[in-house]
């Protein structure tokens, strides 16, 4: 059981850990908005994570070759749900900064936790890479015939549980960052910043695939 525990968390973090453009945005909308808003986002990054986990594990090497055939519409769908968002961070920082400093702020409600949640899991939904990334830690562990459902539950919960603290750990930054960058000019630069490196990400989903 301690192999499937290991073997899950590691899955988890290797998946979790290179910060992408959904990490990018995750940090940016934290800084912009609340802790709360942020952990609820990240947990649906790591739900998805976990789902992909649960998929893998329970289809093996089904799950691949069902998702091939489509990967390059998902991709193409991925990237540009990414540019939209990208656009609007920047578009909205863009008219906050040049507001009159009277004016009320003119952002629109924030996100609530729930939304944030749904919209991130959504987003990281759309990645195929987590699906077959899973899929081939599973086929190249060679499990036997007759499955392990216990091992196969504590590798999922594992995974989901690496993802969720590194997700977790990314949104804390965030929430500092917010703190400090409070200013008219550090939002407006740093909204820009997370919105070219966010469609940088975006078009090279694009060239990679």
């Amino acid at each position: 059981m301690n192999g499937h525990l290991v073997a899950g968390l590691v899955a988890g973090y290797g998946i979790a850990m290179p910060v992408g453009a959904v990490a990018t945005y995750l940090v940016g909308l934290t800084a912009r908005t609340s802790w709360r808003v942020g952990a609820c986002a990240a947990l649906g990054v790591a739900t998805a994570d976990g789902l992909y986990a649960l998929v893998a594990t329970v289809a093996g090497a089904a799950a691949a070759p069902v998702v091939a055939p489509v990967m390059g519409p998902l991709r193409w769908v991925s990237a540009c749900v990414l540019v939209v968002l990208a656009a609007r961070a920047a578009t909205a920082a863009v008219r906050r900064y040049r507001a009159p400093r009277t004016a009320a702020p003119r952002d629109g409600a924030p996100p609530t936790p729930a939304r944030a949640y749904t919209a991130f899991l959504g987003i990281t939904l759309l990645n195929p890479t987590t699906v077959v990334y899973f899929a081939a830690l599973v086929v190249g562990s060679g499990s036997g015939a007759d499955p392990d459902r216990l091992g196969q539950a504590v590798f999922t919960l594992a995974a989901f549980v690496a993802s969720a603290s590194w997700q977790l750990l990314l949104a804390g930054g965030g929430a500092l960052l917010g703190r400090v960058l409070t200013g008219r000019r550090g939002r407006l630069v740093t909204a820009l910043t997370s919105s070219a490196v966010i469609t940088a990400l975006a078009v090279r989903l694009l060239v990679a695939g």
